[in-house]
């Protein structure tokens, strides 16, 4: 006891005297986003995507008051862009000068313009993770949701049932975290006979961009579609989807997984993950 003291003492000592100690004392959250801007569609033409900015800078935002350091990762170590469609003031209430906050906070984000990428975070040890987070767009799509990386990476978060959350898109990156990812998201678009195999998430509770969400979003798309709809690759992994009506928030939790539906989830989805973290301490 005495020990422990002494040891929370010095801490405090060690803060006063030099503030970055208490800096470096931070939890740290791991966030996962896309290196990619061009998603293939069916016919073989590309969309333009990336992250959704509320989906991204909201949580991000909330972490971050709450005294979390974030760590951005991605595939390939690039900066990650943002859809522009997502650069809309309907996704904050309706309020421009929240937006431009929001983008402000992701602007100043230690290491937005030049990330980790995923093994370089892997090989310099997850341990150190309090918690993972993957926004959303439809950017997940193109290089989480078959990615050996993700899949390391899940799988020490649920191993050590550390808070795992996704929202709208991202949550398809779980379908990295089976035996063989890439066939499985092969065979979803093409309409084949598909099967998860040993994936960590088979019968968990969990939300994604509903059927009836994407329907919407492909009717602007000039009469081209998906590759294939998110919800129902996930509910043939093996997911037991859970849905509330169309853009109505709904964030769904299940032991250490943390699932958003869309973009209107983001301040309920961070609510959700910050509890989670406060329970592990």
């Amino acid at each position: 006891m005495r020990f422990v003291k002494l040891t929370a003492l010095l801490g405090a000592l060690l803060a006063f005297a030099n503030p970055s100690f208490a800096e470096q004392q931070k939890e740290q959250v791991l966030v996962l986003l896309s290196s990619e801007t061009q998603m293939q569609l069916a016919d073989g033409s590309s969309y333009e995507t990336g992250y959704y900015l509320n989906e991204f800078g909201v949580p991000a935002d909330e972490l971050l008051k709450a005294g979390y350091e974030l760590v951005l990762a991605t595939p390939k170590g690039n900066a990650p862009a943002v859809d522009k469609n997502s650069v809309q003031a309907m996704y904050f209430g309706g309020d421009e000068a929240e937006m431009a906050r929001i983008e402000k906070v992701i602007a100043n984000l230690p290491g937005i313009n030049d990330t980790h990428t995923l093994k370089e975070v892997i090989d310099s040890g997850l341990g150190k993770f309090s918690g993972v987070f993957i926004p959303g767009g439809h950017a997940p799509l193109i290089d989480l949701a078959n990615n050996a990386d993700v899949r390391t990476i899940l799988q020490h978060f649920h191993e050590k049932s550390k808070p795992t959350a996704a929202i709208c898109h991202g949550p398809i990156a779980l379908l990295s975290a089976q035996q063989s990812p890439v066939e499985y998201e092969q065979n979803i678009a093409q309409g084949q006979y598909a099967q998860a195999t040993d994936w960590l998430y088979d019968g968990y509770k969990m939300t994604i961009f509903s059927n009836p969400e994407e329907a919407i979003f492909e009717g602007s798309l000039n009469g081209k579609k998906l590759r294939y709809y998110p919800a129902k690759a996930m509910a043939t992994a093996g997911g037991d989807m859970k849905f509330a009506g169309e853009w109505q928030p709904n964030v769904v939790v299940d032991r250490e997984l943390i699932t958003g539906q869309n973009p209107f989830s983001d301040k309920q989805l961070a609510k959700e993950l910050i509890s989670a973290l406060k329970q592990r301490n």
